[in-house]
Formats: structure tokens, sequence, C-alpha cells
């Protein structure tokens, strides 16, 4: 079942009027639930609501981080799911009308929620080899940060990689520096410095971007910067991996003769673990 608008159904039909398919007109938060625990929801909850206000949708006086809450939990219990680990996915979308103008900035919400196999994260023991994707590129801007369903560059990415036996690719920004992964962001370890790419660059403000951040900023050991990323440096770094909230950390061990390590993924693997359960 799906909650649409604070109502429950097995009705999954779109209108051919709703503006998330016709303009792309939406944002979604996809969020890890472990036995009704809704992780990193205060970061998710702020990263909507401040998306809304980009795409300068207007926020319902309902729309609190409790009331969003509830509506996640109440799916989950509709899908017999409250015992069990989920992938939620937190719809908000103008609501129907007009062309490119809207006749109004009012929106609908739409929660989903499907199982998943396992609860907390598990770190991937087999060859991910990515490479660069080059044909279209990300502009550095602020839209670009947002998670709306203007997807094409990651799709056509994604076919370019099953298409050359890739497990990911590297995308850049019209600068033609590195933004993301097609499904995350993207961390480099050198030495002891941690970087990743700044928002300004155009990569997604990812939340488990920022659990990452949070983690390695206090490890002692290790410096970390924000700092735009040139192709030219992905075979001199000893580590390289990939973010997301459903996956956690995903080492990447080889990229074109380039092979990596991936000791420090392991270790940061099992910081964010333990974050999770002490939370």
């Amino acid at each position: 079942m799906i909650n649409f608008n604070g109502t429950l159904t097995d009705n999954t039909n779109i209108s051919i009027n709703n503006r998330g398919y016709r303009y792309g007109d939406y944002l979604f938060e996809t969020i890890k639930v472990v036995n009704n625990k809704i992780l990193f929801w205060e970061d998710h909850y702020f990263r909507l609501m401040a998306s809304m206000r980009i795409l300068r949708m207007e926020i319902p006086m309902s729309f609190t981080m409790e009331f969003l809450q509830q509506q996640i939990l109440d799916t989950l219990n509709a899908n017999a799911l409250q015992d069990s680990d989920a992938k939620v996915r937190l719809l908000v979308n103008r609501a129907e009308g007009g062309l490119y103008l809207p006749t109004n900035n009012t929106v609908d919400y739409i929660v989903t929620a499907e199982e998943l196999p396992y609860d907390f994260y598990l770190l991937q023991d087999e060859q991910y080899e990515v490479d660069l994707f080059k044909d279209y590129y990300v502009s550095p801007d602020l839209l670009s940060t947002l998670k709306t369903n203007n997807k094409a560059l990651n799709v056509v990415g994604s076919v370019y990689a099953s298409e050359n036996d890739l497990d990911n690719c590297l995308i850049l920004n019209t600068n033609k520096n590195v933004v993301e992964a097609l499904n995350g962001n993207l961390f480099l370890l050198k030495d002891k410095m941690l970087k990743t790419p700044p928002l300004k660059d155009g990569c997604l403000k990812g939340i488990m971007r920022k659990q990452i951040l949070d983690i390695a900023r206090i490890i002692p050991e290790i410096s970390v910067i924000e700092e735009s990323i040139s192709p030219f440096e992905l075979q001199k770094v000893d580590e390289m991996f990939i973010t997301n909230v459903i996956q956690g950390i995903v080492p990447v061990t080889k990229y074109r003769k380039k092979t990596y390590r991936t000791e420090f993924s392991r270790s940061l693997l099992s910081k964010l673990n333990t974050k999770i359960r002490l939370d």
C-alpha cells in the first residue's frame, strides 16, 4: 500500500496531469528504516524543507517533523514492515495544474515502502570497478544538489556502465571536475587526507555524505577537506568509495588500471554502524 496525502490506498496509478510525471516537478527522500527506526530522520526532514523552499513550493503548516514521521510509520505498518528493515521513499510534488507555470504552489505527498534484506550496513567484498562518464555533464549550481526526479544523466550513465561491464560511473561537471557517482557521493583518501567534492561543484547534498563527514572529522589522524577533484587525482589516491543512504559505504576497488585498498572504508563503516546503534 502507498500513502497518498495521508490516505493509505492500493491504488498506485499516477494521473497523467501529475506535475512530477509531466515536468519532473517533484522532490524525494530515500530513507532507510531499521526496526521502525528512521535513520537520520532530522537530516532528511531539513533537507526536504530547504529543497521545497528552493523550488518555491508551499510548505503546508502540517508538515512538521513529527507529522511526516508518523506518515512514514503508518505506511510501514500498512505494509506489515513495522518490524522489518525497509526502504522508504517520501515524494513531494507540486499539485496538478498549469504548464511550466503552475496554477498554484501547493503540494501533494506520497510515501512508499519496500523491504530490505539487511538491517545495518554491510561492506561489499567483491570487486567494484568504475570509470568516467563523459557524454554529459552536471551543472555546478544549486539545483544540481537537490534530490529531484530529473535524473536523465544518471539513467543514461547507468546504461553506459552496463554496456561497458562497469559497476558504476563517475560524473563530471561542466568545469570537468569529478562531482559524484551515478548513485551517490564520492570520497577519496590519500595518505591521511579524506577529500570529497564541495556542494558548489554540483554534487548531491547527500544525507550519507553528511554522516561520513561528521564521523571523519572526529578521527584524530584524518584531515577532511571539501575541494574540487580533478580526474587526474583518481589514479593517485589510496582509497575511493561511494556513499548513499541505502548502501552506506561502497568501496571502489578499480578505476582503469588503478586498484585501491579498502581498509579505511571498512573502519569507517564500522564507525557508521556504531553511530546508528548509539543514536
